[in-house]
């Protein structure tokens, strides 16, 4: 059997919460088992080298400006721009950046550019929910969409699940406020109306909030702002239920009891939704590649997103994903290679 060729992947380690040296120590553990080869932009004075680990000194960082857009033109050389710019050369397979998810994708819309015919690039993130996982799209790149933006976000989950995931037919919905057609803003009526008649997609239409633990939708399809909201709503009460259980275990000796039986149930638990587990969200709709994990995870959160990286180019998610655009008809007839307006990139901060 033919050994699997080395994939390289752009690791942006600055802006991340943990820091470059932690950023990087992650991609040193993606590298060390095997198949991938990291370029990590970063200060170099902070980063410990590593086996698999190419360090590029690019001390700048512009995770914290107000105006990504601006700030991505006025510097070249800030970690986030020279990774970028790497993918887009072909020096890389596929981007990883934790900081701004707002920096991250102005200097993808710059650089690495837009699909042809695909009107905006979305965040997809597959929500670990125990045994009933479903894909998040969008979750924060675009505050304000039309129907059209809505109807590539399904078509682009649909993809994602049917590459990654290997479901042969994903069952995908829109997010709205009740399950009638005529529920949720004008653009959710609209984007219902054009997804009904699209051939080749298993469309539920529309679902509620309530859809979150019941595993009825492999794809839920939403605006950023929403999305984005929706998303940490969910991480916050599953955090702050798991730690309301720890403490009510350990709040006496007869519950410390019984939580040692527990503890083994819990973890297993814990560790499912958990969301360094899943690697972080997609970037789709982009000529290349990106991956956008949480600007807290660690080094094996940041790990698990350089290996999902790496898994993503393998199954041709880019590829793919255009595939069922062009196949649906979905693609905007007039592409163009300059990059989509952002409505406010720094509101995608995750």
């Amino acid at each position: 059997m033919a050994a699997v060729q080395p994939l390289t992947i752009a690791l942006d380690a600055t802006g991340a919460d943990a820091g470059p040296r932690e950023v990087a120590r992650g991609g040193a553990l993606a590298a060390s088992r095997g198949g991938i080869r990291v370029l990590v932009f970063g200060p170099a004075a902070e980063i410990e080298p590593a086996p698999g680990l190419d360090i590029v000194d690019a001390p700048v960082s512009i995770a914290k400006a107000g105006d990504p857009a601006r700030a991505v033109r006025s510097t070249p050389k800030a970690s986030i721009v020279q990774a970028v710019q790497a993918v887009a050369d072909g020096r890389a397979d596929a981007l990883v950046s934790g900081g701004s998810t707002g920096a991250a994708l102005a200097a993808g819309l710059f650089h690495i550019k837009r699909s042809r015919g695909v009107h905006r690039p979305a965040l997809a993130v597959l929500v670990p929910v125990p045994g009933k996982p479903f894909l998040l799209v969008d979750c924060g790149a675009n505050v304000a969409v039309r129907p059209e933006h809505l109807v590539q976000f399904a078509h682009m989950g649909a993809a994602f699940m049917e590459a990654v995931m290997g479901n042969g037919s994903p069952r995908v919905a829109l997010l709205a406020n009740g399950t009638e057609p005529e529920k949720g803003t004008e653009v959710v009526q609209a984007a219902h109306a054009r997804l009904a008649e699209a051939e080749g997609l298993n469309f539920l239409g529309n679902v509620e909030g309530f859809a979150i633990g019941t595993g009825e939708a492999d794809v839920i399809v939403t605006d950023g702002f929403t999305g984005n909201v929706f998303l940490k709503v969910m991480e916050g009460t599953a955090d702050t239920l798991l730690r309301a259980v720890r403490e009510a275990a350990m709040s006496s000796r007869r519950s410390k009891a019984g939580g040692a039986l527990l503890r083994p149930a819990l973890r297993e638990l814990r560790d499912a939704i958990d969301p360094e587990a899943q690697g972080g969200a997609f970037l789709l709709g982009l000529r290349k590649l990106g991956v956008v994990p949480h600007g807290s995870f660690g080094a094996e959160g940041i790990a698990r997103a350089v290996e999902l990286a790496a898994r993503g180019v393998r199954e041709d998610v880019v590829g793919r994903t255009h595939a069922r655009l062009a196949a649906a008809g979905a693609l905007k007839r007039a592409p163009s290679d300059a990059p989509a307006p952002l409505a406010d990139p720094s509101t995608a901060e995750r």
